[in-house]
């Protein structure tokens, strides 16, 4: 079992379906007491602080890791369904020692996962996961009766994480004259969203605020606009905001139902910041992050860094270079001056904010933003090989003869990677003409195929 665990943490945690390795109690159980243990050594606060979305399975895995941090002696506050950047926030404020985060963010129900914040309330160091996951290698073992950890429930979890929310803005700041639609995703923030928004002023129409333990993420939220492009429209609001499941990113939809992502949502706030000179230096986005917003900052004088995918890369490049802000496509918006972690309702509240100051529509905000052509394109592979499958010297010939075509018609760019969440290889092309991204785009992926059905 040992040799397995040298991956067992991915891009953003532990993630997998449920029931079937490393996402069973058994192991979820042992990750409990790995973690406790290693954190025990540390010298950190003898006390976790443990939350969940609304998977059924949360119940499952949250009694185990509380089974497990009992083991190694180490208390545990259970949060109950909070969004992710709530837990990061009461890990700090709480002085925990760690927080612990059960959810598969915007993947389907019978998926979940693990991930840690640190006590700081950012995502927890790589040194530290390695050591919990060299722990993993060791037979359990159970302090003394005398020594094991105790359980207690913080009831008033939601409540200290909506004020924290409408704490960000100006005591003053009021969204009387706003109408919103919410979709939560039947996820983590569907009592806590529609509160914030609703305590700041604004008319909230709320969706996807019926979980049942299965529904999570299904055809609502950021990963599908549909129902939230429709309820916009339908009751006329100025905005609709879409999180996923456990409330890390957000997507929005504008007055006319059209979609706003993240490199939308960036290009706003950097515009907005810099016209105050609150913006701290430049913005950081991913390798996914569109050229146009590259090449829109160039234009405002801000600079601009690309990180590997995964907000903990994006925080990383934030406070190496001493920025705020930052962010992916896909939604993880960070603003580090507010939160220590990306907040999908903290990134919506600024947006509001904007849209008050200045009058203005969000179309027209982010209207200056030229968008250029972005094609995705997911390779199913059968096993953690994705790694080796970028790097086969048949696929990197592939991206070479793209980046080589897509060179000659202007600009463009192939971003190639396996998935840290899903057992995939993304395929991303860039550029100017669509129809030459989606043949280019189709003869990566193929290649893939072609190379990983050889095994």
């Amino acid at each position: 079992m040992s040799e397995s665990r040298a991956s067992l943490f991915g891009t953003d945690g532990i993630r997998g379906r449920v029931g079937r390795e490393p996402i069973t109690a058994q192991t979820v159980m042992k990750l409990g007491w790995a973690a406790g243990s290693v954190l025990a050594a540390t010298g950190h606060p003898n006390k976790v602080l443990i939350g969940k979305d609304t998977r059924v399975s949360g119940y499952l895995l949250e009694s185990a890791l509380e089974a497990g941090f009992s083991a190694a002696g180490v208390d545990i506050c259970l949060l109950g369904p909070l969004p992710t950047p709530g837990i990061a926030c009461l890990t700090r404020t709480a002085r925990a020692g760690a927080g612990i985060v059960i959810s598969a963010s915007h993947n389907p129900y019978y998926d979940n996962g693990v991930k840690f914040f640190s006590s700081t309330g950012a995502k927890m160091q790589d040194e530290l996961t390695a050591r919990i996951d060299a722990m993993m290698s060791r037979p359990m073992t159970c302090v003394d009766s005398s020594r094991l950890g105790k359980a207690e429930r913080l009831n008033d979890a939601q409540g200290r994480y909506i004020e924290f929310c409408k704490g960000t803005l100006p005591p003053t700041r009021r969204f009387s004259d706003l109408k919103i639609v919410v979709d939560c995703a039947n996820g983590a923030a569907y009592e806590v969203a529609p509160r914030v928004f609703s305590e700041m002023g604004a008319e909230v129409t709320a969706i996807g605020n019926q979980p049942d333990g299965f529904n999570i993420n299904r055809e609502c939220g950021s990963t599908h606009l549909q129902a939230l492009m429709a309820k916009v429209v339908e009751v006329g609001a100025d905005i609709g905001i879409a999180l996923d499941g456990d409330a890390d990113r957000v997507l929005l939809v504008d007055a006319g139902g059209t979609r706003v992502d993240g490199d939308q949502i960036l290009y706003l706030l950097a515009r907005r910041r810099q016209r105050r000179g609150a913006l701290g230096g430049g913005v950081v986005g991913t390798a996914m992050t569109n050229l146009g917003l590259e090449l829109a900052l160039a234009e405002m004088g801000v600079a601009f860094a690309r990180a590997p995918v995964g907000d903990r890369h994006v925080h990383k490049a934030l406070t190496e270079n001493r920025w705020l802000l930052g962010g992916e496509s896909s939604g993880h918006i960070i603003c580090l001056d507010k939160s220590t972690t990306g907040d999908g309702i903290i990134a919506a509240l600024e947006v509001l904010e904007a849209m008050r100051e200045s009058r203005c529509a969000l179309r027209e905000l982010v209207a200056g933003l030229a968008i250029y052509p972005q094609l995705m394109v997911n390779v199913p592979v059968s096993d953690a090989n994705g790694g080796d499958l970028v790097r086969h010297e048949r696929v990197t010939a592939a991206v070479r003869r793209a980046e080589s075509e897509l060179s000659a018609a202007g600009r463009g760019r192939v971003v190639i990677r396996p998935s840290g969440t899903e057992p995939m290889v993304r395929v991303l092309i860039e550029g100017e003409d669509r129809r030459q991204l989606e043949r280019l785009a189709r003869e990566v992926a193929d290649t893939v195929e072609a190379v990983a059905a050889l095994g």
